[in-house]
């Protein structure tokens, strides 16, 4: 069982390092929150899957103090899914209304929306 944890833990990691790839080579802001915020959440999922299935091993071996661990960890997973994204969506918000332009050709058909 031991396995799936280091699997986990290495899927976790390869997103990770994705996500500080994105924020290297994408061209501007967007792309970069975009590619950035994915992975990372992507990749802290699988982190924390780990380490509540190794929390769960333990726990049914006997070791009771790891009850918490899960617990938390898996309360935690949920605050990071939900506030990853909304922050990512408050800084291209940000951006967006700061003026700061794609550096890619975008056709923004949102602009004439309220005409």
């Amino acid at each position: 069982m031991i396995w799936a944890i280091y699997l986990l833990f290495g899927i976790g990691l390869a997103f990770q390092a994705l996500g500080s790839v994105a924020l290297h080579r994408f061209p501007d802001a967007y792309t970069r929150l975009h590619g950035a915020t994915k992975c990372t959440t992507f990749g802290s999922i699988f982190i924390y899957l780990g380490v509540m299935l190794y929390g769960a091993i333990l726990f049914m071996e006997g070791q009771t103090s790891y009850a918490g661990l899960v617990s938390h960890t898996f309360l935690v997973l949920v605050l990071i899914m939900v506030t990853n994204p909304t922050g990512a969506h408050a800084i291209a918000r940000a951006a967006y209304r700061s003026g700061i332009k794609p550096k890619l050709l975008v056709v923004d058909e949102l602009r004439g929306a309220g005409k």
